[in-house]
């Protein structure tokens, strides 16, 4: 069990994370509905690369290939029964990359949801949640994953199942939620539940907090909901390079590296440890991000009025929480991207 994470946190303010994975496959020719996990040994070159990229714009973290790479979403590709091996050389194409940048870099095993819904409402029980997650966290400890990276979880029976299996699994872990729908992750889930939850468990993560969902300014509310509990646990900050438009056939993200330069300070300020950025989010806007983080001294707390004037409007009035949320300059709902 590797403690690399628990230092780091330790001994530095905030630490970087890295930016998306399938954005930047796609740009490395990634077709859609392929399963990005089947390149760890058809391109293992652009898996380096990828890894590469974000190790070298100053990501102190950066997550694996491995995101769909439970049962039963490779079961989708006929390959459920190669959990394990693609999960492991996940982990060690990352274990090269970090091995050789000269550096202290995290990886972190991604896991993401199953893809499957929970009974009563579907067949999805705890015990294979469970089984579904230690193995797969099994193959990404075998591979060398410092830590495991729960992320983009909306429900809260998922995000106990993980944490269960990797107790299994005897490794250290983050988790995040995407909270996408008013201020409330698919399932219903509050930052302030999230908090609940995660300070409620038997085997907390090291850190947690929210990726993905709607835009930066609606997961910066979300960050403040977190902070606004008074935890103790750092929390993560992993937001879209702004909002997804379709363009010539492509999803393309409209924010660029100046303003996620700016998320970045916007989201330390608000109470974030570990800071990266979601789909969208290539190594140019990770350059940016790491100039910004430490080129700007830390300021106070934003307020809801300060986030929007920078990164634009929120999709919602409400961050969930409660009927009486703060409201700011409200935009048409988005897509998810």
């Amino acid at each position: 069990m590797s403690d690399v994470l628990a230092r780091l946190l330790e001994t530095n303010d905030w630490l970087m994370a890295d930016g998306a994975t399938g954005t930047n496959l796609f740009n490395m020719g990634l077709q859609s509905g392929d399963a990005p996990e089947m390149w760890n040994e058809e391109h293992p070159d652009r898996i380096k690369a990828l890894y590469k990229g974000a190790a070298d714009a100053g990501s102190d973290i950066f997550l694996t290939n491995s995101f769909g790479g439970n049962a039963s979403r490779l079961k989708l590709h006929g390959a459920e029964g190669r959990v394990f091996e693609l999960n492991k050389l996940a982990a060690e194409l990352g274990r090269e990359i970090a091995d050789a940048s000269g550096r202290t870099i995290v990886v972190a095993g991604s896991v993401g949801p199953t893809g499957e819904i929970f009974v009563p409402m579907g067949t999805l029980t705890h015990a294979n949640a469970v089984e579904m997650f230690h193995e797969q966290a099994e193959g990404l400890k075998a591979g060398g994953a410092d830590v495991l990276w729960l992320e983009t979880i909306s429900a809260p029976e998922e995000y106990k199942a993980a944490a269960e299996a990797f107790a299994l699994a005897g490794m250290p872990w983050c988790g995040t939620m995407s909270f996408d729908t008013a201020g409330r992750t698919m399932m219903g889930v509050t930052s302030s539940a999230m908090v609940a939850m995660v300070e409620g468990m038997k085997n907390p993560p090291l850190a947690f907090g929210a990726n993905c969902g709607v835009g930066a300014s609606d997961l910066l509310r979300t960050v403040l909901g977190f902070a606004a509990q008074g935890t103790e646990t750092p929390i993560i900050a992993k937001g879209n390079a702004g909002i997804p438009k379709y363009h010539d056939g492509h999803i393309h993200y409209d924010g660029t590296p100046e303003l996620m330069g700016e998320y970045a300070v916007l989201a330390r300020d608000c109470g974030a440890r570990i800071i990266g950025g979601c789909c969208g989010t290539t190594p140019e806007h990770l350059r940016a991000m790491r100039e910004a983080l430490e080129t700007r001294p830390k300021g106070p707390r934003p307020t809801l009025d300060q986030i929007t004037q920078t990164l634009g409007g929120f999709s919602s009035n409400s961050d969930g929480t409660d009927d009486n949320a703060p409201t700011a300059r409200v935009t048409r709902r988005r897509r998810q991207g």
